[in-house]
């Protein structure tokens, strides 16, 4: 296996520079995700590891070796794409040796690597079939297993769930949680769905604009985010923003309210705030709870409450005409029209100084 490390690496077609100085350090064993939205860089950024791209400024180092300019088969990578990629009039044995075979492989190593990576994905009873008498998640064990048999230095992953419907979008992302804990394999992985990010990663890179907006673990980046955009990126429901005003500087506390919030303290975490200022406040769905009476602290009206089972979520229209929504961890039915009071743990809230 390998480290990654990405020092200042920039990107530009033409005049437009689509990736803008990127720093990263993937350790040895890590899963990694790039994640963020449709645009942000994160492919562009996957395929210049891979060597698909071109470098514009900046190294790339694997296993601590320069490979800026070094071809793709030269670089100890592997990569899944987002479509299978595998061939039609091709067995599934024939298909996960495919690269082997390009290599010259003795038929006993070939034997040796396909009979590995089936046993690793549980695929032993598929090998004798063609990709047409296969499932989608399936075929994407196939595509995974033609890695595997390359023993790469870094698996890199782009978008490989995208084309699986809901159900097996989440069987095929444990079995690649499984893979890499039974590989202990430097991975890297690209996805818009941060369900995946939140789920499958040691570590993830948060990106927008071609920027890194912020590197982190899961809980740390859910926990801590560092600006709005993460914030609102990661967690489902997204994170409740309220426009407030700032009040008074306590020392660590920041005073605040609005015409939806009665005037509370919640910790600035280190950011700076001046009286007077306009900051926004995040709060996540599911610390929010209906209090008892008229005492809460945000109050509005219930517009919608969706019963989903395991919870309910519930659509506020607050007093100042923005909204807010509630995640509660029960079957629970808030009548549609009802005025009602919410309360939270300031401690748990976030205080931003930019506005979204």
């Amino acid at each position: 296996m390998a480290t990654v490390k990405l020092r200042d690496v920039k990107k530009s077609y033409g005049s437009v520079e689509v990736i803008k100085g990127v720093d990263i350090d993937i350790n040895d064993g890590e899963f990694v995700v790039f994640v963020g939205p449709s645009g942000c860089g994160k492919s562009t950024l996957l395929r210049m590891i891979a060597g698909l791209e071109d470098i514009t400024s900046g190294t790339l180092e694997i296993d601590g070796q320069v490979v800026n300019d070094l071809e793709p088969k030269n670089r100890g990578i592997a990569m899944v794409f987002q479509t299978y990629a595998i061939f039609p009039h091709m067995t599934v044995r024939e298909n996960v040796a495919f690269g082997l075979t390009i290599n010259k492989a003795s038929n006993e190593e070939k034997e040796k690597k396909v009979a590995e990576a089936a046993r690793v994905l549980q695929m032993e009873h598929l090998l004798d079939r063609r990709p047409s008498e296969l499932s989608g998640g399936q075929r994407q064990r196939v595509a995974i297993g033609r890695a595997i048999v390359r023993d790469p230095k870094v698996f890199l992953f782009d978008e490989p769930l995208s084309n699986l419907d809901a159900a097996l979008r989440m069987d095929m992302r444990m079995e690649i949680g499984k893979l890499h804990n039974s590989l202990a394999a430097s991975m890297i992985y690209v996805t818009h769905d941060q369900v995946e990010a939140m789920t499958l990663a040691d570590k993830i890179v948060v990106l927008k604009d071609g920027r890194v907006m912020q590197i982190g673990s899961p809980m740390e980046l859910y926990h801590e985010p560092a600006n709005l955009f993460v914030a609102g990126f990661l967690g489902a429901p997204s994170m409740n923003f309220i426009p407030v005003t700032v009040e008074a500087v306590e020392g660590e506390n920041i005073a605040i309210s609005s015409p939806s919030l009665d005037r509370i303290s919640v910790p600035g975490k280190g950011r700076s705030f001046t009286v007077g200022q306009t900051a926004t406040l995040g709060v996540r769905p599911q610390y929010i709870r209906p209090a008892s009476g008229d005492s809460g602290m945000l109050h509005g009206k219930v517009a919608l409450t969706e019963r989903l089972g395991s919870e309910t979520v519930v659509d506020v229209t607050l007093a100042s005409g923005g909204t807010l929504i509630v995640a509660l961890p029960e079957d629970k039915v808030l009548a549609e029209g009802t005025e009602t009071s919410f309360d939270f743990d300031p401690a748990q809230a976030h205080l931003f100084p930019e506005t979204p």
